[in-house]
């Protein structure tokens, strides 16, 4: 026997997961397979083992994580257990940070009670439909 079967390896998608990035194992190995995480630069499939000094870039929604893993686990602990497993740029925070400023200073949408359209609001569609076909 090899002592190197003895040795636990750390799947990227279970590390994700791991690290609470990803609600779910299915969701990370989902992510990955989309490209939306690259393990030193370079498009990876969920089994790829991960080493401690690995660089990730993660994009989830609108923000961007880039981060080196300080430490491996296959189980979800909590949170506090989970920020400890990596460590974020300084470059990666600010710019998440600037972007979060950035989406909250637009404007937001103005939606009403209901999303079907009133009376009101169907004649006025009406009207502006027959002007169009009228012209």
């Amino acid at each position: 026997m090899q002592q190197d079967d003895k040795v636990e390896k750390y799947r990227i998608d279970k590390w994700l997961f791991s690290a609470r990035f990803f609600k779910t194992r299915s969701l990370a190995a989902e992510a990955i397979n989309r490209g939306r995480v690259t393990l030193n630069g370079h498009r990876v499939k969920p089994a790829k083992i991960v080493m401690v000094g690995d660089i990730l870039i993660i994009r989830i929604n609108n923000y961007q994580y880039t981060i080196e893993i300080l430490e491996l686990s296959n189980k979800r602990g909590s949170a506090t257990q989970a920020q400890q497993l990596y460590g974020e740029t300084e470059e990666s925070q600010k710019q998440r940070e600037l972007l979060a400023a950035r989406l909250k200073a637009q404007p937001q949408p103005f939606f009403t009670k209901s999303s079907r359209p009133t009376k009101r609001d169907r004649r006025e569609i009406e009207r502006f439909i027959s002007i169009q076909d009228d012209s």
